[in-house]
């Protein structure tokens, strides 16, 4: 099979239809949209939680509770086995993680997860460990450090 040769699988390309395109199409006048009321009309179409006018049940109950959603730490997650690319003794920062892409967005932090084995010793600088993680490293002749 060459380039030139390559087609959709029958059936799955479908011509978009066109309404409202005048006598013949068998969809102008009204685009099949039925004879007045609030759905034949532009904009008409009410979002979700839309109840007729009465007052939706998202407002009619009662804010409770606290979130802490506009201060809430993530952490970016480096498994283990990852660090397995780089050459014992290293020094492996979050500056290094971004530069050899193994973490592509650094958030607020990064976090070393257990997940995998580890084999070099390594000194290792992020802003969080797993236990298991911790472990691993110091097991594999390497040290931890918190950022």
């Amino acid at each position: 099979m060459k380039l030139h040769e390559l087609r959709p699988a029958p059936g799955s390309r479908r011509k978009s239809k066109r309404v409202g395109r005048g006598i013949g199409s068998g969809r102008g006048k009204t685009a099949g949209r039925g004879t007045k009321g609030q759905k034949a009309r532009s904009g008409g179409a009410k979002g979700p939680g839309f109840e007729g006018g009465q007052t939706p049940l998202q407002r009619r109950l009662p804010k409770r509770g606290f979130t802490n959603a506009p201060f809430r730490r993530t952490l970016a997650a480096v498994n283990v086995e990852a660090l397995n690319r780089f050459e014992p003794g290293t020094v492996v920062t979050p500056e290094l993680l971004l530069e050899t892409r193994v973490v592509r967005d650094p958030k607020d932090g990064i976090k070393v997860l257990g997940d995998g084995e580890l084999t070099r010793a390594l000194t290792v600088r992020a802003h969080a460990f797993s236990k298991a993680a911790a472990a691993k490293i110091q097991a594999a002749g390497g040290t931890v450090e918190v950022i």
